[in-house]
């Protein structure tokens, strides 16, 4: 079973910087997508950034040039650093990967970044 392992979110004054960690373990074929999502209050959760198995990124337009999402692939985890950050930043950041012969999605519990001004 794969489980996923957030760490990261917290509490950051606009303009800060916050880095997001999500450690994946449980598969034994690999994990081919990672990626980023997040879900504001009252919002639907949103793709922020993903990053296939060979390195190719796709980033959401609002977090274009301020985010950036790299993983490791020897300890199965991916990363998102997020830099001068904005109040409309603020949401439950989930972290979620592809796995398995039919690629199959699996999410982590969701970890809090909270922006003040």
């Amino acid at each position: 079973q794969v489980q996923l392992v957030e760490s990261g979110g917290g509490l950051v004054q606009a303009g800060g910087s916050l880095t997001l960690s999500c450690a994946a373990s449980g598969s034994i074929v690999g994990y081919n997508d990672m990626g980023w999502y997040r879900q504001a209050p009252v919002k639907q959760r949103e793709l922020v950034a993903s990053i296939t198995s060979g390195g190719r990124r796709d980033y959401a337009g609002s977090v274009q040039g301020r985010f950036t999402i790299s993983r490791d692939n020897a300890k199965n985890t991916v990363y998102l650093q997020m830099i001068s950050l904005d109040p409309k930043d603020t949401a439950v950041y989930y972290c979620s990967v592809v796995s398995g012969l039919y690629g199959r999605s699996y999410w982590g519990q969701g970890t809090q970044v909270t922006v003040h001004s």
